[in-house]
């Protein structure tokens, strides 16, 4: 049945930022269609909470607590896979993020750090996990891109162009990697995370950003963690290198983005 390659059933998965938003309901995700997870972020709570979740699904859960903005920690993931679960096939690099602020308003340090929380360490995962994906049966990397990497705003300069180079290090670590390691990406639009509902609240301000997109709402997290979920099984077999906008039509309908002034 072709619902079949939509499964995971025992195969383990690696979640950064799993603790809420994006990265907690695409964990979640994993674990309904048979995934076991490695969850990982900086707040203990968040995460035992949604391995709480996990569990409910009849999967196991493993915590990791850690700082991944650096590098390191993040490597150390695929080692901590193997030894709670001895084995790997699901990598979700949803770690990243930037303080917003105009190139007037923004420094080249500011820059620099947005890489490294964004690129550096999803590159530093993406490696530690291919050597051990290639050591066993392969498996499929998602990496969680934004369309500020695709699309001018205004206020994104970091944050945008470091998301935009790890929209092309999917595209090129998708071609090393081939074929037993397929590599895509996810690049939601404005998406209703703790993060973004502090800064759009339920007023004005959310009205005008819910009528700049096409479709007329903000994204929910489980939006993205559909497309996720897609791009982490056999649904997408014949999928590498590719990056899916989940943004109510923002890219594909060449919309202007209609973003507060930061």
């Amino acid at each position: 049945m072709i619902l079949d390659r939509f499964r995971l059933d025992d195969k383990v998965a690696v979640v950064t930022g799993a603790g809420r938003g994006i990265g907690a309901a695409s964990a979640i995700a994993l674990a309904e269609v048979g995934a076991d997870v490695v969850l990982a972020a900086r707040t203990q709570s968040q995460l035992l909470a949604v391995a709480k979740e996990v569990r409910r699904r009849g999967r196991r859960a493993h915590v990791v607590q850690s700082d991944l903005s650096d590098p390191d920690a993040a490597a150390a993931l695929a080692g901590n896979a193997m030894d709670e679960f001895g084995r790997l096939d699901v990598v979700v690099n949803n770690i990243g993020g930037g303080r917003p602020g105009p190139l007037g308003r923004s420094s080249t340090e500011s820059l620099e750090r947005a890489f490294r929380f964004n690129v550096s360490t999803t590159d530093a995962l993406t490696r530690a996990a291919a050597e051990v994906m290639l050591r066993g049966d392969g498996g499929a990397i998602v990496n969680i891109s934004s369309v500020i990497g695709r699309v001018a705003g205004r206020g994104f300069l970091a944050y945008g162009t470091a998301k935009a180079a790890l929209t092309h290090y999917t595209r090129l670590s998708a071609a090393d990697l081939s074929p037993r390691i397929r590599v895509n990406a996810v690049a939601p639009g404005t998406v209703l995370t703790s993060a973004l509902r502090k800064l759009v609240g339920e007023g004005p301000m959310r009205e005008r950003t819910e009528a700049s997109t096409p479709l007329r709402r903000i994204g929910d997290p489980q939006d993205v963690a559909a497309a996720v979920l897609y791009l982490a099984t056999d649904a997408s077999a014949y999928l590498t290198g590719k990056v899916i906008e989940v943004d109510g039509g923002l890219h594909a309908l060449n919309v202007d983005l209609d973003l507060p002034d930061l």
